[in-house]
């Protein structure tokens, strides 16, 4: 019988000394060159090579063109008409990523997000650095855990009880204005409206704390979100480097004044979470927050871990609720008071419904009621999304059925694309909610009566499956969990502001606005340094 001798870890490593380091490198880059090809005609034999935009830059495709892009979305449905429904685009280093501008695809899509349709590596990089493993971070099993975790403040009988403190916050909005207009000596003020009516309410509704920004207060989480996109020369950098952070999400690490940024955002959102968490835990011991309890998110979170023993409320989930709480409705807020100003018309009409309604109306006449006010917050949702477009990896093989066919490379005609492992996919948010071909020729105008008629919205657009038709809440697993918290305090405070106040831009109708980066894209006046945007604002009497 023959005997196999099996070397000493020292007898390897003395060859691999003679073999010499430089060529153990070698031998370690063409593996990982052969892998990558391998992989690379894995994708090309397993996925639809569909028609696309030429490349027009070596290193970036099309990828540059679309991050320096004003309005990307309209980009990509022009690539559509082109190209067809589903299209391929060149990306970052030789990267390909397929396009999906059909509502069947979509759906397909959104069914199949955090099993088969994942973050991207950058996208979890970003987000664990910020925000925490948390519900925008987490995928399959870990998201539906967190997400029941949340579920039970968001119900409808919660949102009824939050009501009043949106109220509260509209309010107490109001009085500040009315003071600056009262020393003013043209009876109106110019307002920079952003971010302060938001925070105080997410504050209070969330968490049971008022951050004080309507009584004058600088909040570092303020701070920590204005600080993204306030230097445009350096988000141009940014850009490039994000670019090829897509490639290698490991120079993320590399502490650049971006990178520095998120940290910091994180850490100041761990010490705001912490702080929060700790004291509410600390009110419920005592039972010093019956009421406050009740009507706070946190406070139904934190009641609902005794019900429950797999539920538990941690910083991550306080973390995306400061995110999504804040940012995104103090952008809808803003762009919604900027398309008023745009159009004195619309802000008229929806200023004597809510007048003639009287009172401050319910949660319940909030979604039933005010049909005028109802259309005008779902055409700024349309029109202006906070998150503009997203991009999955592809887990799994998979097929993805299209609503009409599409033409290949090869001039075949096919009515579903195949997608192989390791595929990126991109959903255009913005280009499907303002697209001629779905929602018809008057798509691209702040038209609040298309809402109000059932011949409004177009066949195409009723395919779309998303809350009222749009994608800006997303659909599947990952819906918005807090789509009617945001809807309704948006509603409450817009309703309270346009009842009281007339609205004008500062630099006349025309004043030119343009999408400045940060966290997530905002409102600002061209030229101008910041993130505010500044309105004339006078008494409505």
């Amino acid at each position: 019988m023959k005997v196999i001798s099996v070397p000493s870890p020292l007898s390897l490593w003395e060859s691999v000394r003679s073999v010499g380091a430089f060529n153990v490198v070698c031998s370690f880059a063409a593996l990982w060159a052969f892998v990558k090809v391998l992989r690379a005609l894995r994708w090309r034999l397993k996925t639809t090579q569909l028609r696309g935009p030429p490349r027009t830059s070596f290193i970036y495709g099309v990828s540059h063109d679309l991050a320096s892009s004003q309005d990307s979305g309209g980009t990509y449905e022009r690539w559509a008409t082109e190209y067809g429904v589903t299209y391929m685009i060149p990306s970052v280093l030789g990267q390909t990523r397929i396009v999906l501008s059909d509502p069947r695809a979509i759906a397909h899509f959104y069914a199949r997000e955090t099993w088969t349709y994942v973050q991207t590596p950058l996208s979890l990089a970003l987000l664990e650095t910020s925000f925490g493993r948390g519900l925008l971070w987490s995928q399959g099993e870990d998201h539906r855990r967190q997400r029941k975790a949340l579920t039970p403040a968001f119900s409808n009988a919660a949102i009824r009880n939050l009501t009043s403190v949106f109220y509260d916050s509209a309010y107490k909005a109001k009085g500040a204005w009315d003071t600056a207009i009262e020393s003013s000596k043209d009876g109106d003020t110019v307002i920079e409206v952003q971010n302060c009516i938001s925070l105080d309410t997410v504050g209070i509704a969330g968490f049971s704390h008022d951050f004080g920004s309507l009584d004058g207060k600088r909040a570092s989480v303020t701070e920590a979100f204005d600080t993204f996109g306030a230097n445009q020369k350096a988000s141009a950098v940014n850009k490039v480097f994000m670019l090829f952070a897509s490639v290698f999400p490991i120079i993320t690490k590399i502490p650049t004044k971006r990178a520095n940024l998120f940290k910091k955002l994180g850490v100041t959102m761990e010490e705001i979470s912490n702080d929060l968490l700790t004291r509410s835990r600390r009110e419920k011991d005592m039972n010093m927050s019956g009421r406050d309890e009740e009507k706070s998110i946190i406070g139904l979170l934190i009641k609902s871990e005794d019900q429950d023993a797999e539920l538990h409320m941690s910083k991550e989930e306080m973390k995306v609720l400061l995110l999504a709480g804040y940012e995104t409705t103090s952008i809808s807020l803003t762009w919604a008071l900027i398309e008023l100003s745009r159009h004195p018309g619309v802000q008229t009409s929806l200023r004597d419904e809510l007048l003639a309604f009287g009172a401050d109306p319910t949660y319940d006449q909030l979604k039933a009621n005010l049909p005028y006010l109802d259309a005008v917050v779902h055409e700024i949702l349309r029109l202006h999304p906070p998150v503009g477009e997203l991009t999955r990896i592809a887990a799994a093989d998979d097929v993805i059925p299209l609503s009409e066919p599409v033409r290949t490379v090869s001039g075949e005609m096919m009515d579903s694309v195949s997608i192989a492992k390791g595929t990126l996919i991109t959903i255009s948010v913005a280009a499907i909610n303002r697209s001629s071909a779905i929602w018809g020729p008057d798509a691209k105008e702040f038209k609040p009566d298309r809402w109000l008629t059932e011949d409004g919205i177009s066949g195409k657009a009723k395919e779309v499956q998303g809350h009222r038709h749009l994608l800006t809440f997303i659909d599947g697993p990952k819906t918005c969990l807090g789509k009617d918290f945001a809807i309704t305090e948006f509603k409450t405070v817009l309703s309270v502001l346009v009842k009281n106040f007339v609205f004008e831009m500062r630099d006349g109708p025309d004043t030119p606005v343009e999408v400045a980066r940060g966290i997530l894209p905002r409102p600002r006046v061209v030229g101008e340094d910041g993130i505010g945007v500044p309105l004339r604002v006078r008494r409505y009497e």
